[in-house]
């Protein structure tokens, strides 16, 4: 349009004469007029917004969409995309949305598993954070600040580039934005160690449902409690955190031993089960469970593999000893040992390739993992899985093309955090958490009917053997088959029934912030935490 990618936003005679080639969705143009006058008369710079007409909306929509789920013609799209370049553009887009009747979606990196962080059934504006990333690394206090359009490989990146001995607790997938996971707890191979993202955020900065720019101190207690581990989208838009930098040594040991059924692989996780959260905390021994085409001759034909992935803070003998110690059943030699700095690991355990090229955590292009069809669902385990229900498991995994499950144990500092220390629960008493995926990549309904049946039947078979009274879930593995709002709203009660799965009885808390911070619920989702509407609701 016009000659350009974008439309910036114009001053409102310009707009005028453009406003006809604007969406053509449900709202009035007089509408969309006037938010687009509101964000010119609200920013002293000119804010990059698109709309379906603009020549670049459709790569920027999709650039940070990672699951192949929502790329279809039938996903609602956004009315506006607007890629803010500083923090007064996210005021400008909040207010202006909330006077002129339109949801707000954000993205920071765009991994949300159900797609809320990008998708909406009404008028809805998609602020993409992607070029709000910039990182600032102090390593005299051992802290950082992070702008929320960066990546968890971004951050990686920038802290090694000023110290080999300093980490970050977060996750293994690159190209994770940090707004959503830290603000969704956070967790990977540290967290035996030092606990989870969220755990280690000293201060934040976001702006609130009146557009003001709130940190640690002006926001409160609650609400700064709220924001680590109870999802940020239901309070507002996350701009950059303040996060505490973790000591490492300069040398780390890896290790990944893949096993088979027919080596004893079955027995192998059952004993894995029982010794996994109570080794060495500086030693993280997980594991993965996949079917895999092995056999060139025999296509049709799968096998399961089972991978234990260990990562210990410290060298090769000191490894082999703890794991000859509680594990010696794995046999692991020493030749299975990978000394290497705790970068390199990060990248190693991103992509299961020793590669030297670190900058391939800056990737965005070609992402880490690649893009794909997927589901997730998630459970804790506080008992130990039979060999009988682990056989069950591997039976259903010949039943679709890329079924995996992920074990990660807890244990170690897990267990010495309380559960109401941040707005995520799910600590001590809880053995190891699973992450069910499956990944597909036919195109069509009838697919993702297969594959969404054939995960609902594996989550219902696991029911009699996880936690219970509530049946636990990580909110950053979303599922909205635990139940969402219906129409955009839900009742403190409805919203209990999935609410109360991801945050146990921090629930309660996450409403009574919400309902000082944000009552008429501007800030949405399928899944977020819903005000309270009236007294009667809150003596339920």
């Amino acid at each position: 349009m016009m000659g350009i990618s974008s439309l910036v936003v114009f001053p409102f005679l310009v707009f005028i004469a453009i406003a006809n080639s604007l969406v053509p969705l449900a709202s009035s143009s007089s509408e969309y007029e006037g938010f687009l006058q509101c964000l010119d008369l609200r920013s002293n710079s000119s804010i990059p917004i698109y709309n379906p007409s603009s020549t670049s909306y459709t790569s920027i929509l999709h650039a940070s969409i990672y699951n192949l789920r929502f790329i279809s013609p039938t996903t609602p799209k956004p009315n506006f995309i607007i890629t803010p370049m500083r923090e007064s553009h996210v005021q400008a887009t909040v207010v202006c949305s909330r006077e002129h009747g339109l949801l707000i979606r954000t993205r920071s990196g765009g991994h949300d598993f159900e797609g809320s962080s990008f998708v909406a059934t009404v008028p809805f504006v998609l602020l993409d954070l992607i070029h709000l990333r910039t990182i600032s690394v102090n390593i005299e206090d051992e802290t950082a600040w992070v702008q929320t359009g960066a990546t968890i490989g971004e951050l990686y990146y920038r802290i090694a580039e000023k110290s080999r001995t300093h980490a970050f607790p977060a996750g293994l997938c690159p190209s994770v934005g940090v707004g959503g996971h830290i603000s969704g707890a956070g967790y990977g191979i540290l967290m035996r160690k030092y606990g989870l993202s969220a755990d280690h955020v000293i201060d934040a900065r976001l702006v609130d449902v009146n557009g003001r720019i709130l940190d640690k101190e002006s926001m409160g207690e609650d609400y700064f409690w709220a924001i680590r581990g109870g999802g940020g989208a239901s309070f507002g838009v996350i701009l950059a955190w303040k996060i505490r930098l973790v000591p490492v040594p300069p040398t780390v040991t890896t290790f990944v031993v893949p096993r088979v059924l027919e080596q004893g692989a079955t027995a192998l996780v059952r004993k894995w089960q029982i010794i996994a959260d109570k080794l060495d905390e500086d030693l993280f021994l997980g594991l993965s469970v996949q079917a895999l085409h092995l056999d060139p001759d025999h296509p049709e034909e799968k096998t399961i593999v089972i991978s234990f992935l260990g990562f210990y803070l410290g060298g090769p003998e000191k490894t082999l000893q703890l794991m000859e110690e509680s594990f010696p059943e794995l046999g692991l030699m020493k030749e299975d040992c990978i000394e290497m700095s705790w970068i390199k690991s990060a990248l190693y355990f991103g992509i299961f390739q020793l590669e030297t090229d670190l900058s391939l955590l800056l990737e965005r292009k070609n992402p880490i993992p690649p893009k794909n069809r997927y589901m997730s669902k998630s459970d804790y385990v506080h008992e130990p899985l039979s060999e009988a229900v682990l056989e069950g498991i591997w039976k259903r995994f010949n039943e679709v093309d890329e079924p995996e499950i992920i074990m990660s144990p807890y244990g170690g500092k897990m267990n010495e955090i309380e559960e109401s220390a941040i707005a995520f629960p799910h600590r001590k008493g809880n053995m190891y958490k699973i992450n069910y995926l499956v990944s597909w990549k036919e195109l069509g309904e009838e697919a993702e009917k297969k594959h969404a049946s054939w995960i609902r039947e594996l989550y219902n078979y696991m029911t009699p053997y996880v936690s219970k009274n509530p049946r636990c879930s990580y909110l950053n593995f979303k599922d909205n088959d635990l139940g969402h709002k219906k129409n955009g709203t839900a009742t403190y009660l409805e919203a209990k029934v999935w609410g109360s799965k991801y945050y146990k009885n921090n629930f309660d808390r996450l409403v009574s912030v919400k309902t000082k911070v944000d009552p008429d619920d501007f800030f949405t989702n399928e899944q977020s935490i819903p005000p309270l509407r009236s007294l009667a609701e809150a003596k339920k």
